[in-house]
């Protein structure tokens, strides 16, 4: 190690020449006044955002450097107080625009600071599963560095500013005057430019709707909780539910991220389209029935557990806040209405690689994941197993077997769950086995990396993996569906934004497919259109009402299968 002798100057860090270190000065000035304007002109769209974007005079940035400068002067820490202050909520406020970006790219709604803070573990799980876990763990932990860097750097920018204004308060003060007069002027006469007013408070507006949001919201929730608690069926007799459908196994099939955008895009439906066309022709031949219309989801773009817990409870679930309450109430589900009826009841979660607690509000008998269904093959990115082979699983572990008590079971299709990347092929369905016939066949196919970086691509791939879903789905009930076979099949929301675009709605179709008559005639008053796939005019209902329709279109009636219901 170098010594210093006494009287010698350092040698570390450097002395560096004046004008440099006054040019640093200043460049680090002018740095934060950019970040400081950019964080508050920042917009909530990604639509809005480019660099005419910035070309404002936002009113915050006023009032900060005025609060600096007629703040007293003593003691000295109240102005680094107010402008740390400032810079935080500043931060905040960024952090949750650029969130806000995010959601409406994803969910096609803003971001919501009271109930979307939960999210963060299943977004980072998802993330990690879907993109692999080295290049997902990358992305959640730059987000990460990302939001806290915002946090710090923008407190530590005020504070500069607030700083250099004080110590040129002659040039600043009239500075601020001359550029409040621009404001008032700029503001009276409306002068606009292409991201909208010159003379802007956008900062200040976006927080007031945030905080003027919450009271809403809670007592919709508060609405919401009494609902849950207040059931019409709840007094219904087991041998008085769902008599329509005595001796028949009903499955709801959800096809992730089916939504209408799948079936009236004009330059990729036709693939969708045509696949549900044949798909009815297929059915037909094979003696079935179906009928088809579009329930709108509570949901858009992701969290598909909100639309699940929407179809089987009959409530509008529309937040996790909602869910929590759901799932401790004593609401019934479809699934615990056919088990009071007599079904057995189950479900089929490939993406669950764990135990799932709110499985218990549903009340299946049984639940099948990723764990315990025999799968011997690889991954396919984020989907755990290919659609085909947990049609094929649900078949020989549930339908299969005999004698047995009829099934009601949810099943989830999740290959067109995002990134829609690593579609598989369809094979002899005879050939399904154990899965492990898929080895080697997700190295030959598009992955995030080959689809992502161009849009088109990715559109490409959604309407890709929506097909492969439907012809799986198409594939298990030609192949070994019967006369006692009832399956409603749906989707669970709208892809995200990047494919619908962001005035896309959030109406999913979903269909009826029957062989025997009497249980489509059961819904003949509801004025579905005949096939799988609904015209554009097809009727639309919310999805919370599809429980209470459908109890009451099957409520009644005379036994016509041959197999015994049996006792729970």
């Amino acid at each position: 190690m170098r010594s210093v002798q006494p009287g010698s100057a350092p040698w570390w860090p450097p002395r560096w020449p004046r004008w440099l270190r006054d040019a640093g000065s200043v460049l680090l000035s002018v740095l934060s006044v950019a970040l400081v304007v950019v964080a508050l002109t920042a917009p909530t769209s990604l639509e809005e955002l480019g660099p005419t974007a910035f070309l404002r005079l936002p009113v915050e940035a006023l009032l900060l450097v005025a609060l600096v400068l007629l703040a007293p002067a003593r003691p000295a820490w109240l102005r680094a107080a107010l402008a740390v202050t400032a810079g935080v909520v500043m931060g905040v406020t960024t952090v949750f625009k650029l969130l806000d970006i995010g959601f409406a790219e994803a969910l096609n709604r803003p971001f919501d600071p009271l109930i979307d803070w939960r999210y963060a573990g299943s977004l980072a799980e998802t993330v990690r599963d879907s993109f692999g876990p080295r290049l997902g763990t990358v992305l959640v932990v730059g987000g990460g560095v990302a939001v806290v860097a915002l946090l710090v750097l923008l407190p530590l920018a005020v504070l500069r500013v607030a700083r250099v204004a004080s110590r040129h308060r002659a040039v600043a003060l009239p500075a601020m005057a001359a550029l409040t007069v621009l404001w008032l002027m700029l503001t009276l006469l409306d002068v606009r430019g292409p991201a909208g007013p010159i003379a802007s408070h956008d900062t200040a507006s976006y927080v007031k709707g945030q905080v003027a949001r919450v009271p809403g919201e809670l007592a919709d929730r508060r609405e919401f909780r009494v609902a849950s608690r207040s059931d019409p069926l709840r007094d219904v007799p087991g041998e008085d539910l769902l008599a329509g459908l005595r001796g028949k196994d009903v499955l709801i099939v959800f096809v992730e991220s089916l939504g209408r955008v799948a079936l009236e895009d004009p330059e990729l439906s036709p693939r969708v389209t045509y696949t549900m066309d044949a798909g009815t022709r297929q059915l037909e031949d094979a003696g079935f029935g179906s009928r088809s219309a579009y329930l709108t989801s509570p949901t858009f773009g992701a969290l598909s557990w909100l639309a699940h817990a929407t179809l089987q409870s009959g409530l509008w679930v529309d937040s996790q806040p909602k869910y929590d309450a759901l799932v401790t109430s004593p609401r019934l589900t479809l699934t615990r209405l056919f088990g009071r009826a007599g079904w057995r009841t189950v479900a089929s979660v490939p993406a669950n690689n764990r135990d799932w607690p709110q499985g218990e509000f549903y009340d299946f008998d049984h639940v099948y994941d990723s764990r315990n269904v025999g799968y011997e093959g690889p991954r396919f990115g984020y989907p755990t197993m290919p659609d085909q082979y947990t049609l094929d699983a649900f078949q020989r572990l549930e339908l299969a077997p005999r004698p047995r008590r009829p099934v009601m079971a949810e099943i989830d299709l999740i290959t067109s769950h995002a990134p829609w990347s690593r579609v598989p092929h369809l094979i002899d369905q005879a050939d399904v086995g154990d899965g492990s016939v898929f080895d080697g066949m997700p190295q030959t196919l598009p992955s995030e990396a080959d689809i992502w970086p161009d849009h088109e691509r990715v559109r490409r791939a959604y309407f890709d993996a929506v097909t492969y879903s439907l012809r799986a789905f198409l594939r298990f009930v030609t192949t070994y569906g019967d006369d006692d076979l009832v399956v409603v099949m749906l989707g669970d929301h709208q892809p995200a934004t990047i494919v619908s675009g962001s005035d896309a709605g959030y109406d999913v179709p979903v269909a009826v497919v029957a062989r025997d008559p009497a249980v489509l005639d059961r819904i003949s008053g509801w004025d579905w259109d005949a096939g799988l796939r609904p015209e554009p005019d097809a009727a639309v209902w919310r999805m919370d009402a599809f429980r209470d329709r459908f109890v009451a279109a099957y409520a009644g009636g005379s036994h016509n299968g041959d197999r015994p219901t049996g006792p729970r």
